[in-house]
C-alpha cells in the first residue's frame, strides 16, 4: 500500500511540476486566440463555403509555433524535458488529429457545418488537460465549448460560430491566467 501511496504523490508532483512550468497550457490558448481571429475574418468573408472551410484547416497549421512564441514571451517552459508528463501533454494533442478527420468528412458531406464540428471537436479535445494541468477551467470549458457550439452552430451562422469562440478563448485566458496567479 504505501507504494502506491508513493506513486501517487510522485504523480502528483509530476502534475504540480508540470503545471507550473507550463503555466496550465495558457501559450496555447492564447495563441488560439489568433486562430479563432483568423477562423473569424474567413467566416465573415463572401467566399464561397467551401474555400471557408479549407482555409479554416490552414488556420492551425501555425498554432505551435506562435504557441512557442508566447511561451517565449510568457516565460512558459515550452518542453519541460524533464518531466515525463509533458510528452502526455503531447499525446493529448494527438488524439485531436484523429477527430479532425471527422470534420474532414463533414467538409465534403455537410460543408455549411463544418466549422461547428471542428469547434466541438476543439472544445471536447481539453478534457483530459483538466486532469494535466488540475484545472477546473479544462473541465469547465471542455463540455460547456461543444454544447454550446452545436447550439449556436444549429441555430446561427458559421461566424456565429466563430464568434463565440473567440469570446471563449479569451475568457478562457482569462480563467486560466487567474489559475495560474492563485499557484503564485
Amino acid at each position: 500500500m504505501e507504494g502506491k501511496e508513493n506513486l501517487f504523490l510522485a504523480l502528483q508532483e509530476l502534475r504540480a511540476d508540470n503545471t507550473r512550468k507550463q503555466k496550465k497550457g495558457l501559450h496555447f490558448i492564447i495563441a488560439s486566440v489568433f486562430v479563432w481571429v483568423a477562423i473569424l475574418i474567413i467566416h465573415t468573408s463572401s467566399l464561397p463555403v467551401l474555400t471557408k472551410n479549407l482555409y479554416t484547416f490552414f488556420c492551425s497549421a501555425p498554432l505551435v509555433p506562435l504557441a512557442f512564441l508566447i511561451s517565449q514571451i510568457i516565460g512558459v517552459d515550452f518542453q519541460n524535458k524533464d518531466n515525463p508528463l509533458s510528452n502526455l501533454g503531447l499525446l493529448f494533442s494527438m488524439n485531436q488529429m484523429l477527430y479532425i478527420l471527422i470534420a474532414m468528412w463533414v467538409y465534403a458531406a455537410v460543408p455549411d457545418k463544418m466549422l461547428m464540428v471542428y469547434a466541438m471537436i476543439f472544445g471536447a479535445h481539453l478534457l483530459p488537460y483538466g486532469w494535466l494541468y488540475q484545472s477546473k477551467t479544462y473541465y469547465v470549458l471542455s463540455v460547456i465549448i461543444p454544447i454550446m457550439v452545436l447550439v449556436v452552430g444549429l441555430c446561427f451562422s458559421m461566424a456565429a460560430v466563430a464568434v463565440l469562440m473567440l469570446l471563449v478563448e479569451i475568457v478562457f485566458c482569462v480563467c486560466l491566467g487567474a489559475e495560474n496567479k492563485a499557484l503564485s
